[in-house]
């Protein structure tokens, strides 16, 4: 039995059985039109969050089945309790309250079409009202470490990020995947120079290859297909570059640290798309936009996130904790109020990599049981929608 086996948390058991470490009642609206209802909703009830966002009209194909998942994902999250769902039409608002339903959680929807703002405000506010009557009562309890469902993605990242706090997250992966957790990593463009590692840390040369060839439909696909040949001034980013990162290739290698020495990815995720393959760690394709990749891997439904930064990054999410871990001693000094956890000691020789993977562990228990993130105490709710492509 390893030292961590014993660790526990407190959460709330969801009636699918999965924990989430929030409580929230989310009023989600399923298109851009429907954020004002929503928000006025959340405005009437309090102890509700809305979540406005910019699309969900005239979208199709793979763009379309993107939004649906990350709706209904988002809804599904185990940090969730109940949903209010508003939309303007009947059929697309139905559809994500029917994929919310089968967690079993509370889940009520709103059409807007044939009735107008005022009445859809007061119908939703008076099941926001009964669900947070609901949720309020609900308790924590004990849950076992492989209760956890923890994502990764880094930001601002600089030459401290490679030395300490990406290698601090690989340590706890490496900790944790063993215990049972379910964990996930992504950013398919920040991979670039680093691809050949990657593909070699899958679990099978099949799951290898299907990576190689994801990461690979990116390049034709997005860079070549819009006859760009390199990613200047996007990857590196402009702090990025400040921090001491010259090319991506020495962002990849910096990045690829977050999964540790000893774990190996088991399957690969499109955005959003939650795990299927049972406990272990996971590749999402994702962006490597900061809110973009938090509000996918949320709606993959991965309950806490953490994300090492250099230059200091102050990126949150409206249902997820974004625990911050930073090595750099400038951003611990000069934006400590968004560090949860100082691993600067690091480049001081005063810590261990060991030693900060146990700090971020005790932070991640922390952070489940209830403490808030910095980017929850500073009020930081980013909540981005992937968009493949032009709307119809």
């Amino acid at each position: 039995m390893s030292a961590y086996s014993n660790r526990t948390f407190r959460g709330y058991r969801r009636e699918n059985g999965r924990v989430g470490v929030r409580n929230h009642v989310i009023i989600l609206p399923v298109d851009d039109i429907s954020n004002a209802a929503c928000e006025a909703v959340a405005n009437n009830i309090k102890g509700t969050m809305a979540l406005p966002h910019s699309y969900g009209r005239l979208q199709f194909g793979a763009d379309l089945d993107l939004h649906f998942r990350t709706m209904i994902g988002t809804g599904s999250n185990p940090n969730v309790a109940a949903v209010v769902v508003i939309g303007i039409e009947p059929g697309w608002t139905q559809r994500i309250v029917d994929g919310i339903a089968e967690t079993g959680k509370p889940v009520a929807g709103f059409a807007i079409e044939q009735k107008g703002d005022l009445r859809t405000i007061m119908e939703a506010s008076r099941a926001a009202k009964d669900f947070v009557h609901w949720a309020s009562e609900l308790q924590r309890e004990e849950c076992a470490i492989k209760d956890l469902w923890v994502s990764t993605k880094c930001g601002e990242s600089d030459t401290t990020t490679g030395l300490a706090s990406c290698p601090t997250v690989g340590n706890m992966y490496d900790k944790l995947i063993p215990e049972g957790i379910y964990g996930c990593f992504g950013e398919t463009s920040e991979i670039t120079g680093g691809e050949h590692i990657c593909r070699r840390r899958a679990a099978t040369p099949e799951v290898g290859e299907r990576w190689y060839r994801m990461w690979k439909a990116y390049q034709n696909e997005v860079i070549e297909a819009h006859k760009v040949d390199d990613l200047s001034e996007s990857q590196p980013t402009k702090g990025n570059i400040e921090g001491g990162l010259t090319t991506i290739e020495e962002k990849a290698l910096g990045n690829l640290e977050k999964i540790g020495k000893q774990v190996s990815y088991i399957d690969i995720l499109e955005p959003a798309e939650a795990p299927q393959s049972g406990p272990g760690l996971y590749f999402m394709d994702s962006s490597s936009a900061a809110a973009e990749c938090v509000t996918l891997m949320a709606a993959g439904g991965y309950a806490v996130h953490t994300f090492p930064t250099g230059q200091g990054n102050v990126i949150g999410n409206p249902i997820v904790p974004v625990v911050k871990i930073s090595g750099n001693p400038r951003t611990v000094r000069t934006m400590s109020e968004h560090v949860d956890v100082d691993v600067s000691g690091v480049l001081r020789r005063e810590m261990t990599i060991p030693e900060a993977g146990d700090a971020l562990i005790d932070m991640i228990l922390r952070t489940a049981s209830g403490r808030m993130t910095a980017a929850e105490a500073l009020g930081h709710r980013e909540f981005v929608m992937t968009k493949l492509y032009r709307s119809a």
